[in-house]
């Protein structure tokens, strides 16, 4: 149905006509409705066009306009950026970027540089399992990643890859920390820490053995040791078998490191007391740096093998009376010189509870020998019967469970229960009390340099304590041996990070940890809108002044709202 418009006269008149087919099928239009001559309509069809209109839901002619319907806006979920941009830029500015040409040529047809790395950002922003990478995926925008999905076994695979192409990894790694140390790294740190690890499968070359953890029990666990200069940085590490003895891994582990680092002119190896050995310092002592100069180490004296430096130490001079700050002093062992520091405070600490602790059990053993002498006289008590050998027993126990068998000797052998005080042993133990002892051969530091040195070591205990705890390296639940290796170098990876992140907010005085500047640029948040379900628009939260303090401090260029990033 349409208007039409016919002349007849010289005059035009307006029709509704209709078209149809006749009995034949042709088209044929019939008029419906004449509506008059053109020119004397004025508005006398405006009453049947608005009945029209009305009837179609438009609005009347003259009428005013209806208001624009409202777009049809849509809001993806929002997405952290923050925190994942900056990572990925000291990524990128380190030059770990190089691992993706160790991949390229490889059999994997996944990108695993880029998994590798998203593994690492994890441990750094919200430490999980290999699946609750996947959760923690679903909530970060993720700047320079092209994959279309990311699954369990794409994480495992590129571990997998991580281990097979080890040797080329750690090379790039050199490369990548031989510009932050220089040619002077002077004082290396070494030491190892013990990671839980879960399973009850024994694969071929096992690393999950059983052996005294660090807390002090008998666990399931592997060895790590790691490296690191007097700056924090950590340069190297390793994995061994849990059960393995500490003094065996510092030769090979020094080689390496002399193997990496070629260019080095001098190394002060500082090592904690678990690895002193007179093994290791004769081969210590004969270790040279490619420049033919020779190895040169400050290593602790453990605890157990003080008494055979009591006649040594008889010739140090402790403080007099009153004195309450830490004495040092130097004197000469075998080829070597070892360096005394007295704490006096902590002296009379270690003096005091020995013997609070030597009177609560003779105190407990004359009661004993009372009780068994009332016994033998006829006397009875309530409960059980002591004995002569239950109470040597018992007594033996407890005074070995309190570390003091060299001064309390229990008779073991005789049929009656005593015990007698060794002076001679006490005396030697309080000689020792308060005492630091070091073995060095460093030529030109002074006594209170070393002292020094060695107490930096602590750092390496709080890079250890950051493995465990922010980067939660274990407990360990992968079961093959490479993929142990592999999670330890992906949360070394982290802790590389990690320490350079802590040197820029360090040097920018900022006052902030790195666990407390990746919080500040987490609430940099990632949003997607589409308008009418058109092409998604991209931007970004507002970046307040402190993310943009942190941000200058770490030296990483502020985020822009660039194409839209990869939301897995």
């Amino acid at each position: 149905m349409f208007v039409k418009v016919t002349t007849s006269g010289g005059r035009r008149y307006v029709h509704l006509v209709e078209s149809f087919r006749d009995t034949s099928g042709r088209v044929k239009k019939r008029t419906l409705a004449s509506l008059g001559r053109h020119d004397h309509l004025d508005g006398g069809l405006d009453p049947l066009i608005n009945g029209l209109l009305k009837v179609t839901g438009r609005p009347a002619l003259g009428a005013p306009p209806l208001p624009p319907a409202p777009p049809t806006v849509t809001f993806e979920s929002t997405r952290t950026l923050g925190e994942v941009w900056a990572l990925t830029e000291l990524w990128t500015g380190l030059g770990l970027l190089a691992l993706r040409g160790v991949f390229a040529k490889t059999r994997h047809r996944i990108d695993v540089e880029v998994l590798l790395r998203l593994m690492v950002f994890n441990r750094l922003c919200d430490p999980d399992s290999k699946l609750g990478v996947l959760r923690w995926l679903e909530t970060v925008a993720l700047p320079g990643v092209e994959l279309p999905r990311v699954t369990h076994q794409h994480l495992l695979r590129s571990m997998d890859a991580l281990m097979d192409h080890h040797a080329a990894v750690e090379a790039v790694m050199a490369s990548v920390l031989r510009p932050l140390i220089g040619q002077d790294l002077a004082v290396v740190f070494y030491d190892l820490t013990t990671i839980r690890a879960e399973g009850y499968s024994t694969p071929r070359g096992d690393v999950r053995q059983f052996g005294m953890a660090k807390e002090g029990v008998i666990a399931q666990q592997f060895l790590l040791g790691v490296v690191q200069t007097a700056d924090g940085l950590p340069i190297y590490h390793q994995v061994v078998d849990g059960n393995t003895a500490e003094t065996t891994t510092l030769l090979p582990t020094l080689h390496t490191i002399l193997a990496r680092f070629p260019t080095v002119r001098r190394v002060i190896l500082v090592a904690d007391r678990g690895l002193l050995s007179l093994d290791n310092l004769a081969a210590l002592q004969a270790v040279r740096l490619a420049s033919g100069q020779a190895l040169e180490f400050i290593l602790a004296v453990p605890g157990r093998r003080y008494a055979e430096f009591a006649e040594v130490l008889a010739t140090f001079t402790p403080p007099g009376p009153g004195v309450t700050t830490e004495v040092i002093g130097e004197v000469a062992w075998q080829d070597w010189r070892l360096v005394v520091a007295h704490d006096p405070i902590r002296a009379a600490q270690q003096t005091r509870c020995r013997n609070e602790q030597i009177q609560a059990l003779t105190a407990q053993a004359d009661q004993w020998a009372n009780k068994l002498d009332q016994q033998d006289a006829g006397v009875t008590h309530r409960g059980r019967k002591l004995s002569d050998r239950g109470a040597t027993a018992r007594f033996f126990q407890a005074v070995s469970e309190a570390r003091l068998s060299r001064i309390i000797k229990v008779d073991l052998q005789g049929k009656l229960f005593s015990y007698h005080l060794d002076e001679a042993a006490r005396a030697q133990a309080e000689l020792l009390d308060g005492k630091l002892l070091l073995v060095t051969n460093t030529p030109d530091l002074t006594a209170p340099d070393i002292v020094s040195r060695y107490k930096s070591l602590a750092d390496i205990e709080r890079g250890f304590r950051v493995l465990k705890s922010e980067l939660e390296i274990g407990p360990v639940y992968h079961r093959l041996p490479d993929r142990i290796r592999a999670h330890a170098m992906l949360c070394f990876l982290a802790l590389i990070l990690y320490r350079v992140m802590r040197q820029r907010l360090q040097a920018a005085q900022t006052g902030l940890s790195p666990e407390r500047a990746l919080e500040q640029l987490r609430r940099i948040q990632y949003h997607q809108i589409r308008l009418n379900a058109t092409q998604a628009v991209a931007g970004l939260s507002t970046i307040h002044h402190e993310q943009a303090e942190v941000l200058k401090a770490l030296n990483i260029k502020r985020p822009i709202a660039g194409p839209p990033l990869t939301l897995l």
